[in-house]
């Protein structure tokens, strides 16, 4: 087939504007790439943009994005408006109808709804590609579903959001609080107004629930009880982790083993020696152990118009050059609805920080709290005080379940001379 793929574009702000910048730019390059050109026939936005006037010369514009998806002369339809229902999933709902492919960088609509539109591709024979929605430039779903098609995977665990992994660094390298770090990535762009799509944990999840679903072959599952986020971390608790030999890290964990699955997100203490401790900055990294090739490890950029649009357009170069995947590596019919853990399963070791007052006894009382819930201690400090001051006793644990970890948290936070509710940050060792 040598005629062009035609292509029509809903939304056109960030990713958007970078996508028709790429197309327009690396035109010739993709053209030899995928064997024929692909071409912007199309575009809806709630505003035209005038600094895309030229790279939209000649391109058919839609006031109305579901109306293009259903009148446009093209063959896939980019989908990069955001937000999990509403008008773009009626934009990807209309295109597959009337037989249109679908790329996408939204992981909250499929993270809802990625089974059901799988399933309504799949059912027409259409591609729904959606490599941009997960770790921006970073070719993870390509490398799941194709790369390591081979291998059962095992596990995969990430830095799934660059927001957090931007302020965690930030409060580490230059001893600062979560809420100057957080107002300084709001004013450089890093975080949104409402930041607590990145900072809760919600759009890790969305992805980690992506991802999940591609590596274990089930269908796309959010689990919201099993996600926390960084409010809580202080730069005294990242102070106190580096002393120990750790980094904090907001993580997505997803594995499986036989019908056991785990998929969570929340901070994370990890060692300074596994590749995960020493991805800084804005950068996204996932890691994937599989049965035959170990462990494969990816580095990148996860957002921004560049990263995410060199995503969308590998989706089309696909499409375009005739390559087809099953959206979730298998048929919907075989995807296996294994129900993820609660996090309560959890087993694992704990980093614990306290605020207590320095008095004699304090330390036992801690400790036969942690007995009396069945949890050992395996290692603690307490920085020099003043007699009577408040002062932080540090302490790991080894390994134990969430449950009786929960029950030693309350049982201490009940001790008089516990002064601050007890902060526990979750210790995976990779």
């Amino acid at each position: 087939m040598t005629e062009p793929l035609r292509v029509a574009i809903a939304g056109l702000g960030t990713v958007g504007g970078g996508t028709v910048r790429l197309l327009r730019q690396q035109s010739e390059l993709i053209r030899r790439r995928c064997g024929r050109a692909i071409e912007l026939v199309a575009a809806a936005a709630l505003v035209r943009p005038p600094e895309l006037e030229a790279e939209l010369a000649g391109v058919r514009w839609f006031d109305d994005a579901v109306t293009m998806a259903r009148d446009a002369t093209a063959d896939v339809v980019v989908e990069l408006i955001g937000g999990a229902h509403g008008v773009a999933l009626r934009v990807c709902e209309t295109a597959l109808a009337h037989g249109r492919h679908v790329v996408t960088a939204n992981k909250a609509m499929l993270a809802h709804h990625g089974t059901a539109l799988a399933e309504q591709a799949e059912e027409r024979g259409l591609s729904l590609g959606f490599e941009a929605a997960v770790a921006g430039g970073i070719p993870v779903i390509k490398t799941l579903r194709e790369g390591l098609a081979a291998n059962r995977i095992l596990e995969i665990h990430g830095i799934l959001n660059g927001t957090c992994n931007y302020i965690l660094s930030r409060m580490r390298q230059e001893g600062l609080e979560f809420e100057a770090v957080l107002a300084d990535a709001q004013r450089l762009g890093y975080a949104e107004a409402d930041p607590s799509f990145d900072i809760d944990g919600i759009d890790a999840a969305h992805k980690l629930a992506i991802l999940a679903s591609v590596a274990f072959g089930g269908p796309v599952r959010l689990v919201p009880d099993n996600v926390e986020g960084i409010r809580h971390v202080t730069a005294i608790d990242i102070k106190y982790a580096e002393q120990l030999g750790y980094r904090i890290k907001l993580l997505g964990i997803t594995r499986r083993s036989g019908d056991i699955l785990e998929q969570r997100v929340h901070p994370c203490l990890v060692p300074v020696g596994t590749p995960i401790a020493v991805v800084e900055d804005v950068f996204n990294a996932v890691i994937i152990v599989g049965d035959f090739v170990d462990r494969v490890v990816l580095v990148g950029r996860g957002a921004g118009a560049g990263p995410t649009a060199s995503a969308v357009v590998a989706d089309l170069i696909d499409i375009a050059a005739g390559r087809h995947a099953r959206t979730f590596g298998v048929p919907v019919a075989s995807l296996d609805p294994i129900e993820p853990l609660p996090l309560s399963a959890r087993v694992g070791a704990y980093y614990l920080r306290l605020m207590v007052r320095d008095e004699v006894g304090v330390l036992a009382a801690v400790a036969g709290a942690l007995a009396a819930s069945g949890v050992s201690i395996a290692q603690f400090f307490q920085d020099r005080r003043d007699p009577g001051e408040k002062v932080p006793v540090v302490l790991t644990t080894h390994d134990t379940d969430e449950a009786s970890m929960q029950r030693a948290l309350d049982r201490i936070a009940g001790l008089g001379p516990v002064m601050e509710p007890p902060r526990r940050i979750r210790i995976e060792p990779f």
